[in-house]
């Protein structure tokens, strides 16, 4: 039981001090110069004092001296002054025995009437535990993201073994027709890998897109165009940026559409360049690539559709975008467009078009 002085049962102190006696959790009734008035059992039992002893005492008395901190007595005189309330104050308490430990504050004026002297009401939660807990999360969560990095470099890296040798295998087949095949699956191979190396360089989860893109595209150049001085291949993209997951998906897509437009729009030793686009409104956002090429080939519509089309219809359907494809005089606009009033009605919406 807290401590007390004799009082008339109905006084005010006398409440106060049956909320001391029936806490659980640690309380300290204070007076104006921070003397102690009662202290709850509980309190005792956590700070390994005599409940009985410290009444009278200054709160900088208790245990040896450990609770003497400038700052807390500073809150707790401004408190009593009604000039502030502690909420939620965190510090660390270093004891005799228990070591260092840590404690969020509360602190409350206690005001009946004017005629009545000015009482705090004190309470203690000691959060060591869960601040230990809080910092093993964050230390495991840590080695997860270290660990994903370190796969992401790993897979990276094996990519680009396996096109090499793909690109080996194509160098020596006398069939043109497998030489194609090798060397497309040659540059699928390589933007993948270059999809892995950017996730791994990105340390949160956001990805800007623009940087992200333009890696992407050197990536896709260096190994597909052969002469840069005929073919060119940029990015013109806002400050976007969005998670890891979508970034994967948006660089697939350009991928494909990319290599589409080097194998399609520009026959014979034409000369040309490659745009892709981004930009966002909010949730909303539009994918583009364009070319200056040949434009597409009467027979589109019935065509039958290749890998890079079925890729980036399954991808578009997974980011709930739809795909538009246009003819711009001499090219061809290619655009994946997200609309989230249009993915809210149908959240299944398939694209359509060609890649």
């Amino acid at each position: 039981m807290a401590a007390r002085p004799p009082l008339h049962p109905d006084g005010p102190l006398s409440l106060a001090m049956a909320v001391v006696d029936s806490s659980t959790a640690p309380l300290l009734l204070l007076d104006s110069a921070l003397k102690i008035i009662a202290a709850s059992t509980s309190f005792g039992r956590a700070f390994d004092v005599d409940p009985d002893g410290i009444v009278d005492r200054f709160l900088g008395e208790i245990g040896t001296g450990e609770w003497n901190r400038p700052q807390l007595r500073v809150l707790l005189e401004a408190t009593a002054a009604g000039d502030a309330a502690i909420e939620a104050y965190e510090m660390d308490l270093k004891g005799a025995r228990q070591g260092v430990r840590k404690l969020v504050i509360n602190a409350r004026r206690l005001d009946y009437s004017n005629s009545e002297p000015v009482r705090l009401l004190l309470t203690v939660e000691d959060v060591t535990a869960a601040r230990e807990g809080e910092k093993e999360k964050d230390d495991l969560l840590r080695e997860k993201a270290i660990l994903l990095q370190e796969l992401q470099h790993r897979v990276a890296n094996s990519l680009q073994i396996i096109a090499s040798v793909i690109l080996q295998s194509a160098r020596k087949t006398t069939s043109e027709e497998t030489r194609l095949s090798l060397t497309d699956a040659h540059s699928r191979v390589m933007s993948v890998a270059s999809l892995q190396q950017q996730l791994a360089t990105s340390r949160l989860g956001e990805v800007e897109l623009a940087p992200y893109f333009n890696k992407l595209c050197k990536s896709i150049a260096a190994s597909m165009i052969h002469d840069p001085t005929r073919l060119s291949l940029k990015v013109e993209a806002d400050d976007s940026a969005t998670n890891a997951d979508v970034s994967v998906s948006l660089g697939l897509i350009v991928t494909e559409l990319v290599i589409n437009a080097l194998k399609h729009a520009f026959p014979g030793g034409r000369s040309g360049a490659i745009v892709v686009g981004y930009r966002s409104h909010g949730p909303n956002w539009t994918l583009t690539v364009r070319d200056d090429g040949v434009g597409m080939p009467k027979d589109a519509a019935s065509a039958t559709p290749g890998l890079g089309t079925s890729i980036v219809e399954a991808l578009s359907r997974q980011l709930h975008a739809r795909i538009q494809v246009e003819s711009i005089g001499h090219g061809t606009l290619v655009s994946v467009i997200h609309s989230q009033l249009a993915a809210v009605q149908n959240p299944s919406l398939s694209a359509s078009g060609a890649a």
